[in-house]
């Protein structure tokens, strides 16, 4: 049975910059306008994170584009958006942010059944030569296979 899925947007700078330990899905707590503008796929998240505060997620430094066939009851840009998930995840989030040194990345957004929803990842950042070790294997990788094809043809 599949579900189905329509991906908003993706944080490719993320999977770059971190090394990503674990992933959750969560829902978001949007205004009706906002779910328009997510609907267009007007959003900005390059540098969002989220955190815990008092039992509760919130993303910061998600921009929501300002719908502009709304009237005046729009939404803030750039307010801050709790997230939704159950509380022992929050929990078990949070000692994991505590005490490691993890960051919370919003890794993709996306609709699912209807309703937008949040990949957030459990990150660690990598180190410069972390990154460069990353690409050097995916260039090998690409050239075993470039030789590979060549040999078969």
């Amino acid at each position: 049975m599949s579900e189905s899925v329509k991906i908003i947007a993706q944080n490719r700078k993320a999977r770059h910059d971190y090394s990503i330990d674990e992933s959750y899905e969560c829902g978001i707590e949007l205004m009706g306008t906002e779910v328009k503008s997510f609907r267009d796929g007007r959003i900005s998240f390059p540098d969002a994170w989220a955190e815990v505060k008092s039992g509760e997620v919130w993303l910061h430094s998600l921009v929501v584009a300002e719908n502009p066939f709304s009237s005046v009851f729009n939404h803030a840009p750039d307010r801050l958006k709790r997230l939704l998930l159950h509380k022992e995840e929050i929990k078990r989030i949070n000692r994991k942010v505590e005490e490691k040194g993890y960051t919370l990345i919003p890794l993709s957004f996306y609709f699912k059944k209807g309703r937008v929803k949040v990949e957030l990842g459990l990150c660690k950042g990598k180190k410069a030569f972390d990154k460069r070790a990353v690409i050097r294997d995916k260039d090998l990788k690409r050239e075993i296979a470039r030789e590979f094809r060549n040999k078969m043809s």
